[in-house]
């Protein structure tokens, strides 16, 4: 019998044009994890997070697709409870919402509410008008429409999305969706809302720009992606939401900047009538736009921070602060300023590193710090605890020489710092707590407590990373740990063999040799020292990498053919 009912399911989807809800759609969330489950949970869980902005950001019939994807992600992080109440809340608030019915089905039949889970089959077929003919046609060609728009929004949020061509695939899937969706709904769709899926496929367009204009062929692939994206962002200049029109008109002045990457100007440019239009223009009409609403003006200083602007984004965030200066109720401008005061120091660092400038202004450190605190007060979380502790770490490193510590009572504010980012869901699965917890301990003398750190740092990488740091800091801190060791290096020596190998398999043999090579110019005299131990303990394997790292690269010339004639 159920054999016979899975075949009914099977046939009647083959005959549907589309298929409400999330869980039977082509994402790396609904399939089995690459790597270790840990890592797709951490991932999932910042998924979360992040969209919890994005729904204070979304309003109309879009607020339900963030909400649809906030109970997928609270399925697959295994709060199924929670998962239920959103989708049931989704259902008593737009009761035609058909990916919230179809999801709550698949929530119930996943806790064995088999009652509840047919009814909303049954609820999800009456929408769709399987039972009720040509009678409501216009009504579910709109819930059609709208339940595609919605699972159009989920595929950018992917997971495990390691490579540009895993984003693109996955962006071209919503704007596949986004025009299904439009097709189906026509003329039946809000103008407004129908602008609010415009905006969300210009964006689209946009990213896609970015990820094409690295490739061979970007002037032919991009010219396409270019056009479509900004004739759509004139279409959503005609929104009334203030917010909608504000970021458009940001993104206009982004595109019109790129106009000129091209050998010849996008069409797209004068259709438009933008020909005589300057970009600044474009910015400035958007921050005059929200000139007294401190969250729409976040969110420009957000993007304008993304898109490197930091002096504009350092106005914006200014403001919003004129706007609203309670940090309880702006605590985002002040995040967003920290954020940048800490950027702009790291880049005046790598410049004074490089003999490009001068050394940085640790004024901006003092900024930054005063900015996080207020935050910490009424808003605490992972990310703030996080950015203090890199606030900390620029205090109590030297400003030219990192590995020089200048201020003890800073680094052991910054490890502070790290313990309270540990204690929240899932700080201790990011990669980039661990390396910086690090850092810290190898300046205070602690290498093997340094050395655990970075290991952790290392295990937490996802498979296939191109980001070494984490290894370099392991080899720095294994090898101070052998020169420590004195008669005794055998435990440092077996750490160095064990997590060399490791790093071959997770980074490939070309990385793992740079590493090596770096080490050794760093550090030669120890290295050689380390390789004199390998060879009296009878270890060859790791001297003969670290001699094919120095070895220099053999160019292979072209053996000429001589022919000798004998006279």
């Amino acid at each position: 019998m159920e054999e016979e009912n899975v075949e009914d399911l099977e046939s009647l989807m083959e005959d549907m044009d589309y298929i409400p809800g999330h869980f039977l759609l082509d994402l790396h969330l609904n399939c089995d994890p690459v790597g270790p489950m840990k890592l797709r949970h951490r991932d999932t869980f910042l998924k979360q997070e992040s969209l919890q902005c994005e729904l204070e950001a979304e309003a109309g019939c879009l607020q339900y697709a963030v909400r649809n994807l906030l109970g997928l992600l609270a399925f697959h992080l295994d709060h199924l409870d929670r998962a239920e109440e959103i989708f049931r809340s989704i259902c008593k608030e737009d009761p035609g919402n058909l990916n919230a019915w179809a999801n709550l089905g698949y929530v119930y039949d996943k806790l064995g509410r088999e009652l509840d889970a047919t009814e909303c089959v049954e609820k999800v077929s009456h929408l769709m008008g399987l039972e009720s003919g040509e009678a409501s046609q216009e009504e579910t060609r709109q819930l059609a429409a709208r339940c595609l728009a919605e699972q159009a929004y989920v595929y950018p949020y992917d997971v495990e999305l390691d490579s540009e061509e895993e984003l693109r695939e996955r962006l071209i899937s919503a704007l596949t969706l986004y025009n299904r969706a439009l097709d189906y709904g026509g003329h039946l769709i809000a103008p407004e809302e129908k602008r609010s899926w415009h905006f969300k496929m210009a964006a689209i367009y946009i990213r896609l720009d970015d990820i094409v204009k690295t490739k061979d062929d970007s002037e032919y692939s991009r010219l396409s992606h270019y056009n479509k994206g900004l004739k759509l962002l004139r279409e959503t200049l005609e929104s009334e939401r203030k917010q909608q029109k504000a970021l458009s008109w940001c993104y206009v002045g982004i595109m019109l900047e790129r106009k000129d990457e091209f050998a010849t100007v996008p069409m797209s440019v004068h259709d438009c009538g933008y020909s005589a239009t300057d970009p600044l223009t474009c910015f400035g009409t958007a921050i005059k736009l929200a000139s007294d609403d401190a969250f729409i003006l976040n969110l420009l200083a957000r993007m304008f921070f993304l898109l490197g602007k930091h002096e504009m984004a350092t106005g914006i965030c200014n403001m919003a602060l004129n706007v609203l200066p309670d940090p309880e109720l702006n605590w985002q401008a002040y995040c967003t300023h920290a954020k940048i005061n800490m950027v702009l120091y790291a880049r005046d660092l790598e410049k004074a590193k490089h003999n490009q400038g001068g050394i940085p202004d640790r004024q901006k450190l003092t900024e930054a710090r005063k900015n996080l605190d207020k935050v910490l007060k009424v808003r605490p979380c992972l990310r703030a605890h996080l950015e203090m502790a890199q606030i900390y770490y620029y205090m109590g490193v030297d400003a030219l020489q990192e590995s020089l510590l200048v201020d003890e009572a800073a680094i052991n504010c910054a490890l502070v710092s790290l313990s309270q980012a540990l204690q929240f869901q899932l700080g201790d699965s990011l990669p980039d707590l661990h390396l910086l917890r690090g850092r810290c301990l190898l300046l205070k003398g602690e290498e093997q407590n340094a050395a655990d750190c970075f290991k952790s740092a290392m295990e937490l990488e996802r498979p296939g990373s191109t980001d070494t740091t984490a290894l370099r800091c392991l080899l720095e801190a294994l090898l101070a740990l052998f020169m420590q060791a004195g008669s005794d290096p055998e435990p440092a020596i077996t750490q160095m063999e064990q997590w060399v190998q490791k790093a071959e398999e997770k980074h490939s043999e070309c990385a793992v040799k740079d590493e090596l090579r770096c080490l050794y110019r760093m550090r030669t005299a120890e290295v050689t020292e380390f390789s004199r131990a390998l060879i009296r303990t009878g270890r060859l394997e790791l001297v003969r990498r670290l001699l094919e790292t120095v070895a220099p690269k053999q160019t292979t010339k072209k053996r000429v053919k001589t022919w000798s004639f004998s006279f």
